[in-house]
């Protein structure tokens, strides 16, 4: 089953492996499929157990051009695996979709079941929303292609691609777009939750420079998505997650970005920190669209607490010199790392902090004003030697010059995002780790209204995080997914009534 039926036949091998392989049962001329049990356990949407027929499964896997795995099958634990080792589940079957009809089909196969269906991209949702016990996935890791046209300043991108094919094809150019801060990060999760990154004080979030997209919704109807093709989905879908179906492709608008930005890591001691968070709570509000700056908190090389600041300026290196003087000039640095940086540089600065298989807890919220009190919070919260991280992104800037209804992602007005996250290797450490953060957050939480659907490791309240998009993203929901097929995310849940 680790090849498709079509796949083993155009291979012309058949013959030479028959007696090599005899896990494969070859039924007559129409080529060979692994032998399966009759029957495969699997879920139901209502979460009620329930069994595939080994000859439905068969059908499955003659009619796709990529791989459908089974437990024990040689790819199925690689497919399986995603970014955050706290989740260890295995599903029913994977469809290692090679081609858009592929999840088509494999989208058919789990609506006319009603089998629970998870989705992995990039596998970089933190609640593990990529992968489920019993149930069918569909692994886009295939479809990772990134095409430029540089002319046109044009990037037509896999579902399954990450950000760094997407950074490193489209910088070759000196183009770009917002693409979050860890490039093994899948392009089709950042986007669809909206999509912050480095460059989104200038350019917006990744899906405001969104042009078209290809969908398999809840039907197994493959749509093509722009402004005036089903513009409604096409609003729904920036910003509103996966919940309206498996985007297979993604068009960008790109970019002119400079080859070399100025960037790095600015840290200084507690005894500074206070000061430096109240320059730029009392300024950031008039930096440059090409200055993005991400403060947080941090456990010093010496064991001690610690103001980091990630900085990226887009914009002239001069430019970018002048305007960081001031901050400078606040408090002497502990660390100055910020300087001239190759942007690709950056972006795969965190990627080993976070990397996969690491386990990892975050929580997060949307700040309408760096007050303060968040201030004394963001300080008097911390406590070094936990291995937790408090960080927060200034938006403004582009971002905020798209209207609050404009996309389904409705924070344009916020100052910030903040969050708490954590990494550890070790499992015993779990409930340690989740605790401490958590009591970190609990003082947080006060200060935000709403949170980034994208790094939310718990499923929380969705309606009151959506506010004013939410009717008109439920009824969408209902509309085209009205079994809600696709529920593995922050859902957002039909009308009962359909």
């Amino acid at each position: 089953m680790g090849v498709s039926r079509r796949q083993f036949c155009q291979s012309g091998v058949l013959a030479a492996c028959a007696g090599l392989l005899p896990a494969l049962a070859v039924p007559g001329q129409t080529g060979s499929a692994r032998t399966v049990p009759s029957k495969i356990g699997a879920v139901k949407l209502s979460g009620a157990a329930t069994a595939i027929e080994g000859a439905a499964v068969r059908e499955l896997a003659g009619a796709l051009d990529g791989p459908l795995l089974l437990q024990g099958d040689f790819g199925y634990d690689g497919a399986r695996r995603i970014w955050n080792g706290m989740h260890e589940r295995f599903p029913a079957l994977i469809v290692r979709a090679q081609t858009t009809a592929d999840v088509a089909r494999a989208v058919d196969f789990a609506r006319q079941r009603e089998l629970l269906l998870a989705v992995r991209g990039g596998g970089h949702s933190w609640p593990g929303h990529s992968v489920a016990d019993s149930a069918l996935m569909i692994d886009l890791s295939l479809l990772n292609g990134v095409t430029v046209d540089p002319a046109a300043r044009r990037a037509k991108v896999g579902g399954g691609a990450r950000l760094y094919d997407l950074d490193y094809a489209s910088l070759r150019h000196d183009l770009a777009t917002t693409a979050g801060i860890v490039s093994h990060t899948g392009v089709g999760g950042l986007t669809l939750g909206g999509g912050y990154g480095r460059l989104g004080r200038r350019f917006g979030l990744t899906i405001d420079s969104l042009l078209a997209a290809e969908i398999v919704t809840a039907d197994g109807q493959v749509r093509r998505l722009n402004a005036d093709e089903h513009a409604d989905l096409f609003w729904a879908i920036r910003g509103g997650g996966g919940n309206f179906g498996v985007v297979t492709e993604f068009e960008f608008a790109m970019h002119e970005v400079p080859a070399m930005m100025y960037g790095g890591i600015i840290q200084w001691p507690m005894a500074a920190a206070r000061d430096v968070l109240d320059y730029y709570a009392g300024h950031s509000a008039g930096f440059s669209a090409e200055l993005f700056m991400a403060p947080g908190m941090i456990t010093g090389p010496d064991g001690s607490a610690a103001l980091a600041m990630d900085i990226c300026h887009c914009g002239n290196l001069a430019d970018a010199e002048r305007e960081l003087a001031p901050l400078r000039a606040v408090a002497r640095p502990a660390l100055d790392g910020a300087g001239p940086t190759p942007y690709l540089t950056m972006q795969t600065r965190m990627d080993g902090m976070a990397s996969p298989g690491i386990r990892s807890y975050i929580k997060s919220g949307m700040v309408a004003e760096f007050t303060p009190a968040l201030s004394d919070s963001f300080l008097r919260s911390f406590e070094p030697g936990q291995g937790i991280v408090v960080n927060s992104f200034a938006t403004g800037g582009a971002i905020a010059q798209v209207g609050e209804t404009a996309t389904a992602w409705p924070h344009r007005n916020a100052h910030s995002m903040i969050a708490a996250v954590s990494f550890w290797s070790d499992p015993g450490l779990d409930d340690t780790r989740i605790g401490a953060l958590r009591k970190v957050w609990s003082a947080l939480e006060p200060h935000t209204g709403g949170y980034y659907a994208n790094i939310q490791a718990d499923d929380v309240e969705v309606a009151g995080n959506y506010g004013p998009v939410y009717d008109r993203l439920v009824s969408l929901k209902t509309r085209y997914d009205p079994l809600n097929l696709f529920r593995l995310n922050s859902n957002i849940k039909p009308h009962p009534s359909g």
